[in-house]
């Protein structure tokens, strides 16, 4: 076979722990000095999901994702922690310029600047890192955050969760009863099942519509209502391509995301509310097979143009998550 140039292609899909290439968003990782990383990636012009309200934007959660990608990648391909390793996150944040966001005729092409500001090691292996990240294209400043997570081998997270495992992300074989850290609901709860402090509903409650959380189809809505304002239980599509690429034995943080987004959809009551800035602190496992509601308990008009919520999951009497959310109010 004769030479071919190098050309561009994603990063293998089992460093960012995706099931599907169609959701690698990362293209290389190069080491720069000491901590620092050089990483590039492509968002596609029209993402099946993570794609704005008025389909000319790009969405904030794709920069979320595309953090979380990144830290995978650094950790497995820069970092030293093995291909089956678990990665539990315990904080994302992201800060973006929606005006940097525009979808132009052209996929966006971008280039991440990272550090690791936060670099623990057990024995041979990084044991929990943060890496703080800058997004550019075309030299703009896109948005910038940060991750926090820690990683398991397999034998150990067996023995947490007792779930056997070869890949890390294996679906759950039994109930779980262990309580640890990381992050997603409630697979196999009806619709309108009542939790605790709620009233039971007179029939099973149909999800929210897409409308009103700043969703276009049925099947991305992740909320059903309660007899409580600004509160609902979690109740995501298993099936979900893009969600759930991949099985797991808990929701993933993502989801909890997504979530915390449509709550403030839903709050606001504002079809065009963006999550420009956002920070997720994840305490526990969200579990599969138990209740989990999400919560605005706090919402403040920072200004004219703003207005800031907090968001709360609650699973089992025990805070799963809490989200802080600014978006613009116009």
């Amino acid at each position: 076979m004769r030479d071919l140039p190098r050309l561009t292609t994603t990063v293998p899909r089992e460093y960012v722990h995706r099931a599907s290439l169609a959701e690698v968003f990362l293209s290389s990782c190069t080491p720069r000095s000491g901590l620092d990383f050089t990483l590039t990636g492509q968002w596609p012009r029209a993402h099946t999901y993570f794609t704005g309200p008025d389909h000319r934007s790009h969405d904030p959660l794709q920069v979320a994702e595309t953090l979380r990608q990144a830290g995978i990648l650094i950790a497995h391909t820069e970092l030293g922690v093995p291909l089956g390793h678990h990665f539990v996150m315990w904080s994302l944040s992201y800060t973006t310029d929606p005006a940097a966001l525009h979808i132009t005729h052209r996929p966006t092409d971008f280039t991440i600047h990272a550090r690791c500001t936060e670099l623990l090691q057990r024995r041979t292996t990084i044991n929990r890192a943060t890496i703080e990240m800058t997004l550019h294209r075309d030299h703009t400043h896109i948005a910038h955050g940060a991750v926090t997570f820690s990683t398991i081998s397999p034998a150990v997270y067996t023995r947490l969760r007792g779930t056997p495992t070869s890949t890390g992300d294996s679906p759950a074989t039994h109930p779980h009863t262990h309580t640890g850290t990381g992050t997603g609901t409630a697979a196999g709860i009806t619709p309108g099942t009542p939790t605790a402090g709620t009233t039971p509903p007179t029939r099973p409650r149909a999800p929210m519509p897409p409308a009103t959380v700043g969703r276009h189809s049925p099947t991305d809505v992740v909320l059903t209502p309660t007899n409580h304002p600004n509160q609902w239980l979690l109740t995501p599509n298993l099936n979900h391509p893009v969600l759930f690429d991949h099985t797991s034995d808990h929701i993933p943080g993502m989801v909890l995301l997504e979530a915390a987004r449509q709550a403030a959809h839903a709050t606001t009551q504002n079809p065009h509310f963006t999550p420009t800035n956002t920070t997720t602190h994840f305490t526990r496992y969200t579990e599969h097979h138990h209740p989990c509601t999400i919560e605005v308990t706090h919402t403040q008009p920072d200004n004219n143009t703003t207005t800031t919520l907090h968001i709360t999951g609650t699973q089992q009497n025990h805070t799963v998550f809490n989200t802080t959310i600014t978006g613009p109010t116009t």
